[in-house]
């Protein structure tokens, strides 16, 4: 392996880390937060709820890939991923404003608002993102 492969490899190891455990409360907090069981609702193959919270992670992982890629420390990748977090739950919450009746709809398996909140929360992640491009 070249050197600065090797020679990389703590800083990249650092901020998969960091990241790693960024996305791991941001899901648990997430799962908190919701009023329905995602996990369980996807392991009785539950799409709306599969759709719902895919959206939601990768609209976090948005912001996160892009503070990676352009920041110089740890810490702004930690505090910009609390950040990230934040806005991802705002959005849920916008989501649920919009459609009251979510918790159900996603219990039964419907679709259709699981794709809105999904779009939703990719949608925010993508400008959260662009605007942590600095």
């Amino acid at each position: 392996m070249p050197a600065h492969f090797l020679a990389t490899l703590p800083n990249f190891l650092a901020y998969l880390g960091t990241a790693i455990v960024l996305l791991v409360a941001f899901m648990a907090i997430y799962l908190y937060v919701t009023p329905y069981d995602e996990i369980n609702l996807i392991r009785a193959n539950n799409v709306a709820a599969a759709i719902s919270l895919s959206g939601a992670v990768l609209g976090f992982a948005m912001p996160i890939a892009n503070v990676i890629a352009h920041s110089d420390t740890l810490a702004d990748l930690a505090v910009w991923g609390v950040i990230a977090g934040i806005v991802q739950l705002l959005a849920w919450m916008v989501a649920r404003v919009a459609l009251p009746r979510l918790k159900e709809a996603i219990a039964a398996g419907q679709v259709a608002p699981a794709i809105f909140v999904a779009a939703l929360s990719i949608t925010v992640g993508l400008i959260n993102a662009a605007c942590m491009t600095y």
